[in-house]
């Protein structure tokens, strides 16, 4: 724009307004309408931010309940193999492939509940709890920003407010100058007006002339310092922020990225445990073994019993006499038929009937029920293996205090070479208790060891317990109580007899009694009557003579 300085000279005013105008097109509509974009640009940007980081605390919501699903998952599965796992002793435990086979999935899926909780550890860790720190500082990161972008925009519209009040203040002299030139015109050609007034008005006219002028100016700087300072807000400031923020949501992203795949992975490292669970459960399933569980069943259950004999034909008709012609019973007495007998009638107390049910305790009370302490209530084969059990509980315990004592006179020594550091004296009454404790194992393991012995040696089973024999004078419960523990198939042999020595609730028994079976060291000795009924008498009462061909002729009184 070019001025004509002589207009400029003769008007002052008019080049005033010229130049007003000037510095008004300076700001044209579109810078307004570009300063409002990017004030709306900046708020969009805020929005979006800000939604950006709601995303990311609901994905961290959504990971946190996931692994609250996991945890209680796994607790779930633990809690079912509690509850299904055996309670019972090792000794107890079932020995079948199918129990032990469903034992060890219980153990795999124990530890498929332990992978569980790795994988929910996992996500707690490493994808929850590093999107809410994260979550934390994008908070903090994008306040700064936002911030920073508020101060920038403040400053700005501080430097349009004075630059619009030195603009205001400009027109306001202006229109003042070009009203005083108007007054100084019309009194300068007015014939009337005197000199006076017209030298005032023009006084007037060049004060409001100069005061134009210093507003001018004042507005120009004003201007000068707004389109520097916003020169500087669009081109440094705001594309600086927008810069950060546009940082920071990046990262943000790259952030959700490594997440979702830290939450994969957390799943993808425990495949190959949880493979080898599942491979475990098929390998059990694979051990179920059919025959082995009914070999377990049949060993488990053998009794080591005989199958019984054929039951003998007992003739009821040997006491009737018939003739050989018609058959007719014979008119021989009755007292005579019972004094003869038919051959074959009278009884062989030395061969008793092959299954004969009245075996009697015969001079005292059956004892009581044999105790389980022995395992006597037990099949011969059980028994064995109870027993060889004890034996081998016993001889653990033997070596344990066998050892302790070996100790104990180690230390004694010790303290013997070394009497600071201890007395010998005050180890004796331990290792003299160890001692007794040893004794006690080992007449413990003796006892268990005959009771195994005499079980394994004989072929049919027979009771090893009986009660304390009756002292001689003390009333006798009912002789001809009956025990069916002596239903043997076969009779044993008769090895010795024996003869009453003193009579029992009043009865003379004086009659010779036949020894089937010795003294087994608990004071009673299996004794057969001539009836062939079987039972126990106390050894203290009776004098006992075995046969040459038994075990040996001995005497007991």
């Amino acid at each position: 724009m070019c001025f004509d300085l002589n207009l400029c000279n003769r008007r002052p005013f008019t080049f005033a307004l010229l130049l007003f105008s000037c510095l008004l097109n300076l700001l044209s509509p579109l810078s307004l309408s570009t300063f409002l974009h990017l004030q709306d640009q900046f708020d969009n940007l805020e929005k979006h931010t800000q939604w950006g980081i709601d995303f990311l605390e609901r994905y961290a919501k959504f990971v946190k309940e996931r692994l609250e699903i996991e945890q209680n998952y796994a607790k779930q599965l633990r809690n079912l193999v509690k509850k299904y796992c055996p309670k019972r002793s090792k000794d107890e435990e079932p020995r079948f492939t199918s129990c032990l086979s469903f034992y060890s999935i219980l153990n795999e899926l124990n530890d498929y509940a332990g992978q569980r909780e790795i994988v929910a550890e996992e996500m707690g860790h490493k994808v929850y709890g590093e999107l809410m720190r994260y979550s934390q500082d994008l908070k903090g990161e994008r306040k700064h920003h936002l911030q920073e972008g508020r101060k920038a925009q403040q400053y700005l519209d501080q430097c349009w407010k004075q630059m619009d009040n030195s603009k205001r203040k400009f027109e306001r002299e202006c229109k003042e100058a070009e009203k005083s030139q108007m007054t100084y015109e019309r009194l300068d050609n007015d014939i009337n007006a005197t000199k006076s007034e017209v030298e005032k008005a023009k006084a007037q006219y060049y004060l409001r002339t100069h005061t134009a002028d210093e507003s001018k100016n004042e507005y120009a700087a004003q201007l000068q310092n707004f389109n520097a300072e916003q020169w500087k807000h669009f081109n440094n400031a705001i594309p600086h922020i927008f810069k950060n923020l546009q940082d920071m949501d990046q990262r943000r992203t790259v952030k959700l990225g490594e997440t979702y795949r830290s939450f994969a992975e957390a799943e993808r490292r425990v495949i190959p445990i949880i493979s080898k669970c599942l491979e475990g459960m098929v390998s059990a399933a694979k051990a179920v073994d059919d025959r082995r569980d009914s070999g377990i069943v049949v060993e488990s259950f053998k009794s080591g019993f005989e199958p019984p004999g054929d039951f003998p034909f007992e003739d009821f008709s040997q006491n009737l006499s018939r003739t050989g012609s018609d058959g007719t019973i014979s008119n021989t007495p009755k007292g005579e038929r019972d004094r003869d007998g038919p051959p074959g009638s009278r009884p062989d107390p030395k061969h008793a009937m092959s299954k004969t049910k009245n075996k009697l305790w015969l001079f005292g009370k059956k004892p009581k029920a044999p105790s389980l302490e022995d395992f006597s209530h037990l099949p011969p084969e059980q028994r064995r293996k109870r027993l060889q059990q004890r034996i081998d509980e016993l001889s653990k315990e033997l070596q344990k205090e066998m050892d302790q004592r070996d100790a104990l006179n180690k230390m004694k020594d010790v303290y013997e070479k070394n009497p600071q550091m201890g007395d010998p004296s005050s180890l004796q009454p331990k290792i003299s208790e160890t001692i007794c404790n040893m004794e006690k194992l080992r007449s413990e393991i003796h006892k268990n060891e005959g009771s195994y012995t005499d079980d394994t040696s004989q072929e049919h089973h027979t009771p090893h317990h009986r009660s304390n024999p009756p002292q001689p004078g003390q009333p006798i419960s009912d002789p001809h109580e009956f025990d069916d523990e002596f239903d043997d198939d076969d009779p044993l042999p008769v090895i010795g007899h024996c003869k009453a020595l003193y009579s029992f609730d009043g009865k003379d028994e004086k009659g010779v009694l036949y020894i089937i079976e010795e003294d087994k060291g608990d004071g009673w000795t299996r004794a057969r009557k001539q009836s062939g009924e079987e039972g126990y008498v106390p050894t203290s009462y009776v004098e006992i003579t075995l046969e040459k061909n038994s075990k040996g002729a001995v005497t007991y009184i």
